[in-house]
């Protein structure tokens, strides 16, 4: 069986979603790449949580050519390869319809960054696409998908806002690996819904401050990090 670690790690991804309340029924999916064999490791269609096994997990290049698997691969792959086309740097995608990141999708809203919580692990408003048009929406749906997010990441550093929400879809996640994707897609979850809760006690609240912003970020990630241990 091709890449059996690296199953077994998109497996756990994709039961974390399920753990954490991100995904019900057989909604969201998650991946992993190996960047040294240019192969994908995807959750398969359709296929329900609790039945789901490490060689169940299907794999293609990136081209979306099964390489392995007798069963279909999720039909967000296409969305999947383009940030890994596009997004060298990643090694794990998530896609859910966890309920206040996707409500603020289904708004057509960035989530804006009002809180240290938020800024510890996104480095501002977590952004929103343009909405698919008819054209993207009948030809290759799910790549364009991809590429509408690559789209509004253009001048964004990936790395630093490791999530997007797709206009009136939902939101996915990426990461290091399949694990700290779907570890972000929990983490999106919670600032969405922190969000949401704010603006509903004040209207008028606004982002921090960038100072703030960047003592929360900067203190967790890049080479001046002093959080945690060494």
């Amino acid at each position: 069986m091709l890449l059996r670690s690296l199953r077994e790690e998109v497996l756990e991804a994709n039961l974390e979603l399920v753990r954490r309340g991100l995904a019900i029924f057989t909604w969201g999916n998650a991946s992993g790449i190996s960047r040294t064999d240019g192969l994908v490791a995807i959750k398969p269609s359709g296929v329900p949580y609790e039945t789901m096994k490490p060689e169940d997990l299907v794999i293609t290049d990136l081209d979306g050519r099964v390489v392995e698997g007798s069963l279909r691969p999720s039909s967000d792959l296409p969305t999947h390869l383009v940030l890994y086309r596009c997004f060298p740097s990643i090694g794990g995608v998530v896609h859910t319809h966890s309920n206040y990141a996707t409500s603020w999708a289904q708004a057509g809203r960035d989530i804006p960054c009002l809180g240290t919580t938020h800024a510890d692990h996104f480095y501002g408003p977590v952004p929103v696409t343009r909405p698919l048009d008819p054209h993207d929406i009948e030809g290759a749906y799910e790549e364009n998908t991809g590429k509408v997010i690559v789209e509004r990441f253009r001048g964004i550093d990936p790395a630093h806002v490791p999530a997007v929400l797709v206009a009136g879809h939902g939101p996915f996640c990426w990461g290091e690996s399949a694990m700290a994707a779907a570890r972000n897609a929990v983490i999106l979850e919670e600032v969405a819904r922190m969000a949401y809760q704010t603006i509903l006690l004040n209207q008028s609240a606004g982002p921090i401050s960038s100072a703030l912003l960047d003592k929360h970020f900067l203190r967790k990630h890049g080479p001046g990090a002093t959080y945690g241990q060494k």
